[in-house]
């Protein structure tokens, strides 16, 4: 494990949920938000789980995320270690679509709470986002980011409402075939 000073720590169960944790780290680069990443089995490795969270606590990490499918023991495990903000990713899977999974992270017993975000890809963009936001409250500059980002979405959003309206929806559809 990395020695730096680290804003967030990302764990996931399995090196299949990469790509999606992908998802996280991207924004976090955008924003620069320093992170550790790390691939620890709550149900295999759960000594290195410990160490994992251990080291994040000394290198600075004010919050974490935890990705994981299945039974999704992994959020409820890290946030046991700490005291410190969890934010749970349930991932998808093959038998159950990620239910299982879901409603591991949110069904989280009284006094060990873990914040459930969405599943996947959305999650992990979702638990990216609100990491900042709790780091936000105390960091001005994360704060300032965020409200730019908002600023962006917002005129995203309008910019293609004004090019609906202007084209119609045909014409909006065609193009955006051709862009998939």
């Amino acid at each position: 494990m990395d020695k730096q000073k680290i804003d967030v720590a990302v764990i996931m169960g399995s090196d299949s949920d990469l790509p999606t944790v992908a998802e996280t780290l991207k924004i976090f680069d955008k924003f620069e938000i320093k992170y550790s990443v790390n691939i620890a089995s709550a149900h295999r490795t759960s000594e290195f789980v410990k160490q994992c969270v251990n080291s994040a606590v000394n290198n600075g990490a004010k919050v974490f995320i935890a990705v994981a499918g299945m039974s999704a023991a992994l959020p409820g495990v890290v946030a046991s270690e700490t005291i410190l903000p969890v934010i749970g990713v349930p991932m998808s899977s093959q038998s159950l679509a990620g239910m299982d999974a879901l409603f591991s992270v949110a069904q989280m017993p009284p006094s060990i709470p873990v914040a459930c975000v969405s599943l996947g890809k959305a999650g992990a963009v979702n638990a990216a986002i609100l990491s900042m936001e709790i780091l936000a409250l105390s960091d001005k500059t994360v704060a300032e980011k965020l409200l730019q980002y908002r600023k962006q979405m917002k005129e995203k959003i309008l910019q293609k409402d004004k090019k609906l309206n202007e084209s119609g929806y045909k014409k909006y559809l065609e193009e955006m075939k051709g862009n998939l």
